[in-house]
This record gives C-alpha cells, sequence and structure tokens, in this order.
C-alpha cells in the first residue's frame, strides 16, 4: 500500500518589505502553527533569532521578549526592521513537511518565492542573509552563488543588480553557538551594510 504524500503548505505569511529596505533576510518556511508565538517570521518561542536583535540593538537579549505572556513584542520587531531597512521573507512560497516538525532537512519545497520580483519591490537592497541550510542552499543552486564562509559574503548578480549573499549561523537553538557568538557574526554583518 502506497503512502500517502504529505499536504502542501502554503506560506501564511505576507512578505515583510518596509520602504528604503537594504537587507533581506531570507528563512526557508515558517514552523507549523502550533509552534508559533505571534503571527510574523521567527515565531517559534525557542528561535533565537529577536533575542540576538535584542542583544545587538538594545544590549539586552530580552528587550523583544513578552515573557509574561510567552510571545515576542511583535509590534516593536517590525518597528525596529522598519526604522532599519530590514525585510523577511523564506525561499519557500510552499512545502510539504516529510516528518511533520520544522526541521530543514525535512522540507521539501513545492513552489519557490519569485526572489527577483521580491527584489524589485526593493530598489535599495542589495545584500541577502540566509539563516539556515535550506534557504541558503536555493540560492546557491538557482542563482549561482558560491557559498561564502559563515560571517562572509559572496557577490552576485540578481535582477539586474550586484548583491551580496551573506551567510549567517542558524538562529535555531539546536544550532551549537552562543547566542553572544551568534550576534557578534550578525553585528559585523549589519556594520558592514550600515543597517546598525
Amino acid at each position: 500500500m502506497k503512502i500517502p504524500e504529505a499536504p502542501v503548505e502554503r506560506h501564511p505569511l505576507k512578505p515583510f518589505l518596509p520602504d528604503g529596505a537594504k537587507l533581506l533576510m531570507l528563512g526557508s518556511f515558517p514552523p507549523p502553527h502550533k509552534r508559533w508565538c505571534m503571527d510574523f517570521f521567527y515565531p517559534n518561542p525557542s528561535n533565537q533569532m529577536w533575542n540576538i536583535f535584542g542583544l545587538l540593538f538594545f544590549g539586552d537579549a530580552n528587550r523583544l521578549v513578552d515573557k509574561a505572556n510567552k510571545t515576542f513584542r511583535q509590534m516593536d520587531i517590525q518597528m525596529l526592521l522598519e526604522e532599519r531597512g530590514i525585510a523577511i521573507f523564506d525561499t519557500a512560497m510552499a512545502v510539504r513537511r516529510l516528518s511533520g516538525n520544522a526541521s530543514d532537512k525535512d522540507l521539501k519545497i513545492v513552489e519557490k518565492t519569485d526572489l527577483p520580483a521580491m527584489l524589485a519591490q526593493m530598489p535599495q537592497c542589495h545584500d541577502i542573509v540566509c539563516t539556515g541550510h535550506k534557504s541558503f542552499s536555493v540560492l546557491t543552486e538557482d542563482y549561482g552563488v558560491t557559498a561564502p564562509a559563515i560571517g562572509t559574503y559572496n557577490e552576485f548578480a540578481m535582477a539586474g543588480r550586484p548583491m551580496r549573499l551573506w551567510r549567517m549561523p542558524s538562529s535555531s537553538r539546536a544550532y551549537p553557538m552562543k547566542l553572544e557568538e551568534k550576534t557578534e557574526y550578525y553585528r559585523k554583518m549589519l556594520t558592514t551594510i550600515g543597517v546598525m
């Protein structure tokens, strides 16, 4: 008997593209909704992205965390991203979860995001950062970018303009690196781009 294929999940969020964005952060795809604590990117309370941003911009890893309500301070996060010109989306528009979890290795991309069309809406953006292996593989496979070392970038062209693809350590708590060390990688990147 044939095992039924996992259902196709479409991306539940719209791209977050603030005016004047200089940086596009790309993940792979949101975790299952049961793991969300807010309706925004990096919604899993165990993910460290907003701890990294709290440490970077406020010197406090918990500044963007609402501990009492076990969530993140979504409005503060969005205001910060708008103020700094940081856009966020994912490389997949539709996926199948091969094991029902949030792991990149268990995602099968069914439909990829049209990144050149997205960049056309962000004329000042010349930098993309990938925050996980799956998102990074889409850029290297589809756009011929050579994989840079963690904390560095490689140059390429997309949507008729020069771009830099940055590779950062994963914000997953499972990634074997201290929060402070991850933060320093992000600090160097954001300073180079000019959004710090």
